[in-house]
């Protein structure tokens, strides 16, 4: 059984037990959440189809941490123009671990 979610604008393959790394969520370690929407279920024998999300459906999570991700180097440079720019990022996550999906 494997559902496909969206949460911070991205879609998600999940199934029973995996774990994923989302867009922040603003959620303290071992609370549990429902994400919303569910655009599609596999139960095996069925498949459901959102028109464009499945009323009622949703994904219990828990969440295990919340973190930032490795730094990445911006540069960014104009010939010529001796223009040149560095910055760093580091994008900020939430690791959820799926325990349910439930078909409403």
């Amino acid at each position: 059984m494997y559902a496909i979610l969206e949460t911070g604008g991205k879609q998600y393959r999940v199934e029973r037990g995996s774990i994923l790394q989302v867009e922040t969520l603003h959620a303290e370690v071992g609370q549990t959440l429902e994400l919303k929407p569910v655009r599609f279920i596999s139960t095996g024998e069925e498949l459901l189809r959102g028109q464009p999300v499945i009323e009622g459906a949703h994904v219990q999570a828990t969440v295990i941490r919340n973190g930032r991700t490795r730094s990445i180097t911006v540069f960014k440079k104009k010939r010529r123009k001796n223009y040149r720019k560095t910055r760093g990022h580091r994008q900020s996550f939430t690791q959820l671990r799926v325990d349910d999906i439930v078909t409403g």
